[in-house]
């Protein structure tokens, strides 16, 4: 069976009906996207974000390429996986992600984004609320190793 040009238009329409809805899939399926499309910034977490799950039930799992620590506001420490509840404007139980307050390190439990017009962000680190703006999370930050650094996060 010999290929003509007009016996390969079926195959190349038929190649087209199953890229396309891939490509759709895999541009939709980065980080920034599901967080923007659940009304969260693009920036929570940083650059060195490796892969990344979201299971039907929205559990999120973060996966980055070592623990770091990144400058926003103050500096926030990631661990090597981080974990939380996805929903819209949400990330509810946060486990693997802890800021530094006066000196001390709280883990993050929750971001919030209670009113999306105000573009207000909420984290809670348990004994208070941080307000900042949605734009210090624009961005994902670059996330430098946090080897030196003298604290232990066993909480």
């Amino acid at each position: 069976m010999s290929l003509t040009p007009s016996s390969l238009v079926p195959i190349f329409l038929l190649v087209l009906v199953f890229i396309f809805p891939l490509i759709g899939i895999a541009k939709e399926s980065s980080l920034g996207e599901i967080l923007r499309s659940h009304g969260l910034p693009t920036g929570l977490f940083p650059q060195s974000v490796k892969s990344f799950k979201l299971d039907q039930m929205g559990r999120l799992e973060v996966h980055l390429d070592r623990p770091c620590l990144a400058q926003y506001e103050t500096t926030v420490f990631f661990d090597t996986v981080v974990k939380a509840n996805l929903s819209f404007g949400q990330l509810k139980v946060l486990e693997g992600m802890s800021r530094e307050e006066l000196f001390l390190w709280l883990p993050v439990k929750d971001i919030i984004v209670t009113d999306p017009k105000s573009s207000v962000i909420v984290i809670d680190i348990g004994y208070a609320f941080k307000r900042l703006s949605f734009s210090r999370f624009d961005e994902p930050r670059i996330c430098r190793s946090h080897h030196g650094t003298f604290f232990s996060l066993s909480f």
